[in-house]
């Protein structure tokens, strides 16, 4: 599991997360859902190693001694934990397997083995990529794009995986397929993902465990039962709810 004890951040003296305390499970996926600005990615790239808190520390808890994320070597994390930012910008043209390739460099340092070769293979089958590997990123749309960035952090083969907005720019379609692949990636290859998410029912629908954050502060966290729920969701969002369950899911819907 992830644990995070205490953590804090402020950007120019203006405080945006903490004091945050919390665990991701070990296996599943957990939803990070609030308002914009309530510092849902913050939590995350703490959590990743991609930003130093303030205060407080995260550890990360493999087959041996729990590792303190800032303060262990940044190879050591790598092999642990993996994340997909926001914004993925490569200014080189790359093709898709050398893109998904990248994820094997803590293990290489950028000379593949016969191992690394077969967990880019992997990843490329695993994420529906194999006849795309060729290809050049900007030949792809946006929805084999982000499948090819997902396939990169799944290659590196960490048992924990996170990553922020991943469902971000994609219709609908390619949202569902999205989280039906983030269900397999933690159900088949029991990894534990914990991803940032704004839309409240896709949380619900594909959740083992959310987590809602607003101004900084973990609001409630458990069950999809016991979070999406409309006092919970009115007290997070500030704006009128009422929930109802649709096929066991908890759905939300927003009035006017």
């Amino acid at each position: 599991m992830i644990t995070v004890d205490g953590v804090t951040k402020a950007y120019d003296s203006t405080p945006v997360l903490g004091p945050v305390t919390e665990v991701v499970a070990e296996r599943g996926i957990t939803s990070v859902i609030g308002p914009n600005g309530a510092g849902k990615s913050t939590l995350l790239t703490i959590a990743g190693r991609l930003a130093e808190p303030d205060a407080g520390s995260v550890r990360v808890h493999g087959d041996g001694e729990p590792v303190d994320v800032h303060r262990a070597r940044s190879s050591d994390v790598a092999k642990l934990v993996a994340v997909l930012r926001q914004e993925n910008h490569f200014t080189a043209r790359l093709s898709v397997r050398e893109l998904v390739s990248f994820g094997r460099f803590p293990h290489c340092g950028g000379r593949l083995t016969p191992v690394d070769v077969a967990a880019v293979d992997e990843a490329l089958e695993f994420l529906d990529l194999t006849d795309l590997q060729g290809r050049y990123l900007d030949q792809l749309s946006g929805g084999q794009r982000q499948r090819a960035y997902v396939a990169m952090v799944l290659a590196q083969g960490t048992r924990y995986v996170l990553l922020d907005e991943p469902l971000n720019n994609l219709d609908i379609r390619h949202a569902v397929r999205m989280m039906r692949l983030l269900r397999r990636v933690a159900d088949d290859l029991g990894r534990a993902v914990a991803l940032v998410v704004h839309d409240v029912n896709f949380a619900a629908a594909w959740s083992d465990r959310i987590v809602a954050v607003r101004d900084g502060r973990v609001v409630a966290q458990g069950t999809p039962e016991e979070v999406v729920r409309t006092d919970v969701l009115e007290r997070v969002f500030d704006t009128p709810v009422r929930v109802h369950v649709l096929d066991g899911v908890p759905t939300a819907v927003y009035y006017r």
